[in-house]
């Protein structure tokens, strides 16, 4: 049986954050050699994420928003409605001996497919070295945080958890947490920055680069 070269692209909808942990998790508990690749466009009702590594203090007034923990790397996050979410679900081995030496290319890999999503619509964005995620480079908004990333990647090689985008967002739950455990961090969407773009099309067009660039 021939596993497919891109991972397949399945479109989740607006689903709860709790039921697509679960299902990422049992997705990967159940997966064997043969198992294809996939990446999962999800949209989420509000809510907060903490990372393995996150300190609760940096929840500062949930209001009325769930807090969940995961197993994720990283910090606090926020996901809600106008986000593009895209998980990814991989086995890194099929890429590189040595799984763990491929996880800074495969994060490089990600952030790359961001930029490259947000320069489409003239949007100059650039890394942060030892800040995870994509910040604007110039302009009024510079410095600004867009997209969050952060994932789980097993002893064995695969991963889950992934990436989200700001595209058209309500950011004020952002000024509730410390982004990434970063203090008075600003954050931004492509909507704040005259970008037209509908969430589906930004949804497709960066699960395509994704796709791509991880066939290679």
């Amino acid at each position: 049986m021939s596993v497919p070269h891109q991972p397949l692209v399945l479109q989740r909808g607006l689903e709860d954050y709790a039921t697509t942990f679960a299902a990422m998790r049992a997705f990967t508990d159940a997966r064997t050699v043969a198992t294809a690749d996939e990446l999962w466009i999800v949209e989420h009702p509000p809510v907060f994420t903490l990372g393995l590594a996150a300190d609760p203090s940096h929840v500062l007034d949930p209001h009325d928003i769930p807090v969940v923990e995961t197993d994720r790397g990283g910090e606090v996050t926020y996901h809600g409605p106008g986000q593009v979410v895209i998980y990814l679900l991989l086995d890194l081995r099929r890429h590189k001996a040595d799984a763990r030496l491929f996880a800074r290319e495969l994060v490089n890999k990600i952030e790359q497919a961001v930029i490259d999503t947000l320069a489409a619509y003239n949007l100059a964005c650039e890394r942060k070295p030892g800040a995870p995620g994509i910040y604007m480079s110039d302009g009024p908004a510079q410095g600004a945080k867009i997209a969050a990333l952060g994932l789980k990647i097993r002893g064995n090689g695969c991963t889950y958890h992934g990436v989200s985008l700001n595209v058209a967002m309500d950011l004020t739950p952002f000024t509730w947490i410390n982004p990434c455990g970063y203090e008075d961090l600003a954050t931004i969407d492509m909507q704040s920055l005259g970008a037209q773009a509908t969430l589906s099309e930004v949804q497709n067009a960066l699960a395509d680069r994704l796709s791509k660039s991880l066939s290679r």
